[in-house]
């Protein structure tokens, strides 16, 4: 399956004292890659948790860094489904330098699904799994 890819500008805001984007901000930008992913299959999350009564919880990120992005830099930021259970699905993610492609950063995502109510772990609906496998 191809990857989502989503642009992102890299903002004063996003770095340091140096230019550099602060390493944690790109949990942000793969955030914001995951949403929209989300919604480019349909899935509005807000909607998702009126309807079903569950949502999609960070359980875990693994971050590998490759190079820093500057300031103004334009960043490609995909997202892929690697893998889908009952309960928790993982993302494949990487940031990527606009133009020439060099990979910045890449990380897996694993997002459990859980009741909004109660936050205890609960299954994915087979009906979303089918939307996000296609």
């Amino acid at each position: 399956m191809a990857a989502f890819e989503f642009s992102i500008r890299v903002y004063w805001e996003d770095t340091d004292a140096g230019g550099i984007v602060f390493y944690a901000n790109y949990l942000k930008f793969f955030e914001r890659a995951r949403t929209e992913w989300l919604r480019a299959r349909g899935v509005q999350q807000r909607a998702l948790r009126e309807q079903t009564g569950g949502m999609f919880v960070v359980a875990c990120a693994t971050l590998k860094y490759h190079r820093p992005a500057r300031l103004d830099d334009e960043l490609i930021v995909t997202a892929r489904l690697q893998d889908s259970g009952r309960a928790a699905l993982t993302i494949a993610q990487q940031a990527r330098l606009a133009g020439p492609g060099d990979l910045l950063c890449e990380g897996a995502i694993r997002i459990g699904w859980v009741d909004a109510a109660s936050m205890k772990p609960a299954r994915i609906p087979p009906a979303l799994i089918e939307k996000l496998n296609s």
